[in-house]
C-alpha cells in the first residue's frame, strides 16, 4: 500500500504564492507518474498538473500554465507544486495522486493512490 501526504496549503492573497508538497511512502513501484488535481466547492475534480517518472515530461491545465510548476525529487519520493500569481479562482482542495506507470494521464481514473487533500484559499 502507498500513502500520500500533502502539505503547504493555506490562505494567501491574490497574486501571492504557495508551494505544495506531496510525500509518498509505503510500497511504491519502481517508477510512477504523479499528478495534482483540485476540487472547488460544487465542482468536479479537475487535473492541474502532472509529471512523468523521469521528470522530463510535464503537463498543465490551460488555466494554470505559466503560473504553476510541477517538479519531483525521486530520492525523497516527493512531488511539488509551485503556485505563483494565485487567483481567487484557484481556491480549492488540492489532491496529490500517484499512478503506477511512467506516463502522465490527465484523467483521475488512471491514478491508483490519492492523498487526503490540502486546502488552498486565495482571497481577493
Amino acid at each position: 500500500q502507498v500513502q500520500l501526504v500533502e502539505s503547504g496549503g493555506g490562505l494567501v492573497q491574490a497574486g501571492g504564492s504557495l508551494r505544495l508538497s506531496c510525500a509518498a511512502s509505503g510500497r511504491t513501484v519502481s517508477s510512477y507518474a504523479m499528478g495534482w488535481f483540485r476540487q472547488a466547492p460544487g465542482k468536479e475534480r479537475e487535473f492541474v498538473a502532472g509529471i512523468s517518472w523521469s521528470g522530463g515530461s510535464t503537463y498543465y491545465a490551460d488555466s494554470v500554465k505559466g503560473r504553476f510548476t510541477i517538479s519531483r525529487d525521486n530520492a525523497k519520493k516527493t512531488a511539488y507544486l509551485q503556485m505563483n500569481s494565485l487567483k481567487p479562482e484557484d481556491t480549492a482542495v488540492y489532491y496529490c495522486a500517484l499512478r503506477n506507470a511512467k506516463v502522465v494521464m490527465t484523467m483521475s481514473r488512471y491514478y491508483d493512490y490519492w492523498g487526503q487533500g490540502t486546502q488552498v484559499t486565495v482571497s481577493s
